[in-house]
C-alpha cells in the first residue's frame, strides 16, 4: 500500500507513544467469533478463540543457489497463488497473512465440525505440493517440500500501524498463532518427515476418521500425518506422472 507522505516530528511521535501506552485494558473485548475488521480501530482489540494454519517452505534459502530470480518469482507465485485460493475457499477463514514464504490462515473455528474444514485444507495443501512439483519437475524447476501446522486457541486481534497514514494491519498475537508457526516450523524436517503436524486440541476435536489419519509425536507433542485430499491425488494419478511413488494418506 502507498504511503500518504507526513513529515514525522519526534514530539507528536512520544505523544503518540503514550496514548498507546496509556489505553484502558477494558477497551480489549472478548468475543465468541472472529469480527469484522471495520471494528477494529488503533484504541481496541478483540480476544478470540480461533484456528491457525500455517505452511512454510523447508530449506528455501537453498532456491536461489538453484535458480535466477525470474524462475524463483514463478515458484513463489505458484506456490502463494495456490494456498492463498485453497484458504480464501474456506468459508471459516477469516484472514490470511504472507509473510516470506510463510502463508498463515486465521479461521473461525466456533463449531467442532469446523475443526475438520482447517484440517482439510492442509490435506489439499499437501495434495497440491505434489502436483506443484510434478510441474516444476517438467520445467527443469527445482522441487520444493513444506511443513504445515495447526492449533487451536485464544487470540488477540488489533489494528497496528500509523494514524493518517493509510499504513495498517491486523495483527494476530497470542499462543495458537506461534505454536501453529512453530508446529509448521518443525514439521516435514529431518526425523520429522511427515507434512501436517497438528497439536493436541486440534487433534481431540477432529471427526474419528479424521483422528485415524494422524499418528502421536512425542518428540514435539504433538499428531502428525502425511495427509492428502482423495480427488487432488485422483487427478494427480489420471495425469501425472504414473510411475511416480503415491505415498501418504488419502483423505
Amino acid at each position: 500500500m502507498k504511503t500518504k507522505y507526513k513529515e514525522y516530528s519526534y514530539a507528536d511521535s512520544f505523544e503518540r507513544i503514550d496514548d498507546i501506552l496509556d489505553e484502558s485494558d477494558k477497551s480489549f473485548e472478548e468475543l465468541n467469533e472472529i469480527p469484522s475488521r471495520d471494528r477494529l480501530t488503533y484504541k481496541n482489540g478483540f480476544y478470540i478463540n480461533c484456528s491457525a494454519l500455517f505452511v512454510d517452505i523447508r530449506d528455501s534459502s537453498s532456491l536461489p543457489k538453484e535458480h535466477k530470480r525470474p524462475t524463483l518469482a514463478k515458484i513463489y507465485r505458484s506456490y502463494i497463488s495456490e494456498i492463498v485460493a485453497i484458504m480464501n475457499g474456506n468459508v471459516n477463514c477469516s484472514e490470511v497473512r504472507i509473510e516470506g514464504d510463510c502463508v498463515s490462515g486465521i479461521y473461525n473455528t466456533t463449531q467442532k465440525f469446523h475443526i475438520d474444514s482447517v484440517f482439510s485444507d492442509a490435506a489439499q495443501i499437501n495434495s497440491l505440493i505434489k502436483v506443484l512439483n510434478y510441474k516444476f519437475e517438467k520445467r527443469n524447476i527445482t522441487t520444493i517440500r513444506v511443513g504445515i501446522g495447526i492449533d487451536y486457541g485464544r487470540a488477540l486481534m488489533i489494528k497496528s500501524g500509523y494514524k493518517g497514514s493509510g499504513l495498517n494491519e491486523v495483527v494476530w498475537m497470542g499462543d495458537v498463532v506461534n505454536s501453529a508457526s512453530n508446529l509448521c516450523g518443525n514439521a516435514n524436517k529431518g526425523w520429522d518427515n511427515d507434512v501436517i503436524f497438528a497439536s493436541d486440541v486440534i487433534y481431540s476435536n477432529l471427526n474419528e476418521n479424521n483422528k485415524s489419519l494422524l499418528r502421536y509425536n512425542s518428540r514435539h507433542n504433538c499428531y502428525h500425518g502425511d495427509v492428502r485430499n482423495s480427488l487432488m491425488q485422483q487427478w494427480y494419478k489420471e495425469n501425472c506422472d504414473i510411475n511416480k511413488p503415491n505415498s501418504g494418506v488419502i483423505f
